[in-house]
């Protein structure tokens, strides 16, 4: 492989392709379903879809297939099919996975420097807007890959590349189509995922875990109608404290701790010891880039505290409100209800649907004032904990890292979830996975101010190029049958979830 060649396809396919084609992408406001209710009748996830379907059949590809698989009552998958190069193991296969869905607008955006979450803005070497970092790239990118080896008549194995509209909802219509088309999908001995972060731009980062979710709407009522302030105050019991005191069952709220024992797992050493690293490397990087106000301390004072934190602990975030007026129309009121969006975090290997079980009995046992108290558990999915790297793998990585980083290779755990990794790690569990991406600091996947960076989406593009070229190396000494092994005893895989 000439490094420098592959560099410079890969650059000007980005420079003259791709990031216009994100620009475009950006412009569409494909809301995952959970947001978009009418989508079907809206229409802008099958314009999304087509953008992408005429940009891949357009790719001088030979022997490749691009279909758009359509399941009744479900959003579309994109499914690409491209034959091995330069080898006869047809059941040989390197999945590569992202998704073309995208969290809501959400308020903030900074209206002074033009940026919207619909309107795309190319300032330096970023590109603004909602959905092109999270993860409207990776069909490009995954693409991009496979043509950068073939422009050097470089072989790789049978690539199949599975782009979903529903990971943002929670993946709920991914196991059908997994299933439908399993035949399809061959044995994937490698899995290549383009929807995580990285801790800097400097170097490649492959994640290690992510955590699971269990979440939903906790409402409290204790009024058929809202009366006056004055005249129930004292009488009434409100409906905010008592929701408060539900919400201690679950969550100090001088430390942010999680109370329950039940939502907590021993965290393995060799986690402990690759968070320990990550904090070295990054140093106040680890909270510095997030756009905290002037003042502000993070929730522990050591980094590598903050890592495990964020990737093998459970964590509290309640991320919506309901039964409350804004401010300018607030009046003196107590109100009937006040109700909650609840996300909780959930450790890598804590099973899923057990996390949401014990959410749900600690919120619902024993109402505060005899309230009428209701609790709707909208996710409950199981995180995922990666299989140990083969030697082959690992040694790629590096080798991408410093070829196109000039650096070396990072692993550290996030703090989302991805769907289809548990799902696939239950039915290959032989499979090996590169999880990676471009959401690193400042880039703020679903909040305002979204960007992609472009040249850590160029270099990664490189790197996975690399990658699968190292596979076929990889599976014509045998190396890549049967090599994956479970990171530790207690890994579990589940079915669902959501970044």
């Amino acid at each position: 492989m000439d490094n420098q060649r592959l560099s410079d396809f890969v650059n000007e396919k980005w420079d003259s392709e791709i990031v216009p084609q994100l620009v475009e992408y950006i412009k569409i406001p494909n809301k995952s379903p959970m947001f978009d209710t009418d989508w079907v009748k809206n229409g802008y996830m099958d314009k999304a879809v087509a953008l992408m379907e005429t940009w891949a059949r357009a790719q001088k590809i030979p022997g490749m297939t691009v279909e758009v698989v359509r399941l009744d009552g479900r959003t579309p998958l994109i499914f690409i099919d491209i034959p091995a190069s330069g080898s006869d193991n047809a059941d040989d296969t390197v999945l590569l996975y992202g998704h073309l869905d995208k969290q809501p607008e959400m308020t903030g955006w900074d209206e002074a420097e033009g940026l919207s979450p619909w309107t795309p803005v190319l300032k330096g070497d970023k590109l603004y807007g909602r959905g092109g970092a999270d993860d409207g790239y990776a069909i490009f990118g995954s693409l991009t890959s496979i043509l950068a080896l073939q422009s050097q008549k470089l072989p790789h194995a049978r690539c199949v590349i599975l782009i979903e509209a529903c990971e943002e909802s929670g993946s709920y219509d991914l196991p059908a189509y997994v299933d439908h088309l399993a035949p399809r999908l061959g044995k994937p001995s490698l899995v290549v995922c383009l929807d995580s972060g990285c801790g800097n731009y400097d170097q490649l980062w492959c994640t290690t875990s992510l955590r699971g979710l269990a979440g939903g709407n906790l409402r409290v009522d204790v009024l058929e109608e809202g009366v006056h302030s004055g005249d129930a105050s004292g009488i009434v019991p409100s409906s905010f404290r008592l929701l408060r005191q539900l919400i201690d069952r679950i969550e100090d709220e001088g430390t942010g701790k999680i109370k329950l024992d039940g939502l907590h797992v021993e965290i393995p050493q060799e986690r402990m010891q690759q968070a320990a690293k990550v904090a070295e490397v990054l140093g106040d990087e680890v909270f510095d880039k997030f756009p905290l106000v002037e003042g502000i301390q993070p929730m522990a004072k050591e980094n590598t505290e903050l890592v495990l934190n964020r990737t093998w602990r459970p964590a509290l975030s309640v991320t919506g409100v309901d039964g409350m007026p804004a401010l300018d129309s607030a009046g003196n009121v107590l109100r009937p209800y006040t109700a909650v969006k609840l996300s909780l975090r959930l450790p890598p290997t804590l099973d899923g649907s057990t996390g949401g079980q014990v959410l749900q009995e600690a919120l619902l046992k024993d109402p505060p004032n005899n309230a009428k108290v209701s609790f709707s558990l909208e996710k409950s999915s199981t995180g995922w904990n990666a299989p140990a790297l083969s030697p082959w793998l690992s040694e790629a990585i590096d080798q991408a890292s410093h070829a196109f980083f000039g650096k070396p290779a990072m692993y550290m755990g996030e703090g989302g979830t991805i769907p289809f990794m548990g799902m696939l790690g239950e039915k290959f569990p032989a499979a090996q996975f590169m999880i990676t991406g471009v959401l690193g600091p400042h880039s703020n996947a679903h909040g305002p101010n979204e960007f992609l960076h472009i040249p850590m989406g160029k270099k990664l593009t490189a790197c996975v190029a690399h990658v699968i070229s190292a596979h076929f190396a990889a599976s014509q000494r045998g190396e890549t049958t049967g090599s994956g092994v479970a990171a530790d005893s207690g890994d579990r895989h589940g079915d669902h979830g959501c970044c």
